[in-house]
């Protein structure tokens, strides 16, 4: 069996390879420089790595290795958009089609381009099933009352945001948005709204309306845990079945440690 891995940064990549290795598939992996983790190559032996932007290379590379299936996984910083891109002919013909520079407009055209040359884009969770999140309260500690306003509050804007593809999260206190997550990404998004509160503070993280399912996912973790405590936040809520995690047991652990509560929920809970 052979499987496809477009690899950014964080944790997610390598998760998938170790699970890939496990289920008896050859992975063929095209990563990003300066965001997919260098260690990458330690799980396979084949290895591509590629500035954003070289289109034509990624389908040579998987055509090359027969490889009529991928995945889209781990992180690329908007920021590198202005740094480290360099499109080729390709690229530069994919974007002058482009409706939309938005991120699920690019990803979803992306997808739909490779899919075009044979090479079908999978979920991104399709070994991994166990990183989506279930709904219901994971810690002991639930939303206060000011807390469970706050929710009501930030679900909607969260989802607004969202639509415009501004970004996944806001903060929420005293029924006030205190932050909007944008170019700058979760964490710095958590930070700035935990400087702004003085008291409990939510944070709303969820997929968007229009999200790709594939690929995209909101993640969480014990990173995310360790910046709400440095900001003083007190909930995270996260969406149903439309966001992962990693390393679950250790980030409720963590929050069970900070007296942070996270629950996970569903649209249809604000009906």
């Amino acid at each position: 069996m052979r499987i496809g891995l477009i690899a950014g940064g964080g944790i997610f990549p390598k998760l998938f390879l170790k699970k890939a290795l496990e289920k008896g598939y050859k992975v063929f992996v095209v990563a990003y420089t300066n965001e997919a983790d260098k260690d990458l190559k330690d799980y396979t032996d084949s290895i591509e790595w590629l500035c954003l932007g070289q289109i034509s290379r990624v389908i040579k590379f998987f055509k090359k290795n027969n490889v009529d299936e991928a995945v889209m996984l781990g992180t690329i910083k908007k920021t590198r958009i202005f740094s480290d891109i360099k499109p080729d002919f390709r690229a530069l013909a994919f974007f002058a089609k482009l409706k939309h520079t938005h991120d699920d407009s690019i990803l979803t055209s992306f997808a739909d381009l490779l899919e075009k040359e044979g090479i079908i884009i999978k979920p991104s969770t399709f070994l991994l099933p166990e990183l989506i999140n279930k709904k219901g309260c994971w810690t002991k500690r639930k939303p206060s009352k000011s807390e469970a306003q706050d929710i009501i509050a930030g679900w909607p804007i969260a989802k607004q945001i969202g639509r415009f593809d501004v970004g996944q999260c806001v903060v929420v206190s005293n029924g006030v948005i205190l932050a909007v997550e944008a170019i700058d990404g979760t964490d710095a998004t958590i930070l700035r709204g935990g400087n702004l509160a003085d008291k409990e503070t939510v944070v709303v993280k969820i997929s968007k309306p229009t999200q790709d399912l594939r690929f995209d996912l909101p993640c969480t973790g014990c990173d995310t845990i360790k910046t709400m405590h440095k900001a003083g936040a007190s909930t995270l809520i996260l969406e149903a079945d439309k966001s992962i995690s990693f390393d679950r047991e250790n980030m409720i652990s963590l929050a069970e440690e900070y007296n942070i509560c996270i629950q996970a929920m569903e649209d249809s809970d604000f009906i």
